[in-house]
């Protein structure tokens, strides 16, 4: 029955560790900051230069990888398409836009929206304000759990939509909450209040507020967080920052569930 035979299975193992450091590349090129030669990202991710090469080769073709004309690599446009039309079909991006846009201008910070996908936190939307800001986490980017406000309140709220801390914690600064009991501590705070939040905990000099996005069941859906630098968190006042992303947060929830513009 030559028509119905069945690859083998070195096959399938071949073709899925192709696709492994293909999506290797992909990561790698997204971390960086600047475009990499083919022996830089050959040796970061241990592969053959040829390796490496001939995936690069099929990433450009697809437009998911660009070369410059130093002969340099970094992430192609492809996928700001596909990245963009995976937060088009996002409900929550949808839902939070307007309000993100509306609070940023208002305030003139950054404001972001969290989300829980795989176990992770990620940065599902951004809107820079007028300020100077530039060390707020930006689309796409994973959110530690145990150093930030959102994390915490994830804990607090949708632990079952988090993988679990692993202990020991790694500490971002000399601030953030590595043990136990003091993570537990402000978990219960952040239940406690219904926002949160983080100062030189994650990034130095780093000021973030959030507050729960929480549908009318309370399911926790996303957290609204704003970020500044420390002195102009102290000046525009923490509780009253607090209190205003809660007031958001419960719009873009309203929004969610059709209730509200």
């Amino acid at each position: 029955m030559e028509g119905n035979s069945v690859p083998h299975s070195g096959t399938t193992t071949e073709g899925t560790a192709a696709i492994e450091r293909a999506f290797d590349v992909l990561f790698h090129l997204h971390e960086e900051r600047s475009p990499l030669g083919v022996s830089a990202i050959a040796r970061s991710l241990g592969l053959p230069k040829s390796t490496a090469h001939r995936l690069l080769g099929v990433l450009i073709r697809r437009g998911l990888v660009e070369k410059d004309d130093a002969g340099l690599y970094r992430p192609g446009m492809a996928l700001v398409a596909l990245g963009l039309g995976v937060l088009a079909r996002d409900p929550l991006v949808a839902a939070a836009r307007p309000v993100l846009e509306e609070e940023a201008k208002s305030v003139g910070e950054t404001l972001f929206v969290v989300g829980a996908r795989g176990g992770e936190l990620v940065v599902l939307d951004e809107v820079q304000g007028t300020g100077l800001l530039r060390a707020a986490p930006t689309v796409g980017a994973r959110v530690p759990v145990h150093a930030t406000a959102a994390g915490r309140l994830f804990l607090a709220f949708a632990p079952d939509k988090l993988k679990k801390p692993r202990y020991p914690l790694e500490a971002f600064t000399e601030r953030t909450p590595v043990a136990k009991e003091t993570l537990e501590a402000r978990i219960e705070d952040a239940r406690r209040l219904g926002h949160a939040t983080n100062v030189s905990e994650w990034v130095p000099g780093l000021a973030v507020v959030s507050a729960a996005i929480r549908t009318t069941d309370g399911t926790m859906v996303g957290a609204l967080a704003l970020a500044c630098a420390q002195e102009r968190f102290a000046a525009l006042g923490g509780d009253r920052l607090a209190e205003r992303l809660e007031q958001a947060a419960a719009r873009i929830a309203r929004r969610l569930e059709g209730k509200g513009t």
